[in-house]
């Protein structure tokens, strides 16, 4: 069985595809700028947070992260 990891987030250059800036979607998603600075560079988004995010974005869950393929 194949496990998908996010590696890498897509996040900040979703926000520049959209003209838009991190307070703005702050503002839209009540996710608190420190908390959307922290899922660009380390932290993992909760599923709800993301959901959030990607509807506010107009793009797919999946295209917030580059994703790894690892076996367990």
């Amino acid at each position: 069985m194949n496990v998908y990891k996010p590696k890498k987030s897509n996040l900040k250059s979703l926000i520049a595809d959209k003209n838009m800036k991190i307070q703005a979607l702050s503002k839209k998603t009540n996710i608190s700028v420190d908390q959307l600075n922290d899922y660009q560079s380390k932290k993992i988004m909760s599923l709800s947070n993301a959901m959030t995010i990607a509807k506010e974005l107009d793009c797919q869950i999946e295209e917030l992260y580059d994703w790894k393929k690892v076996k367990e």
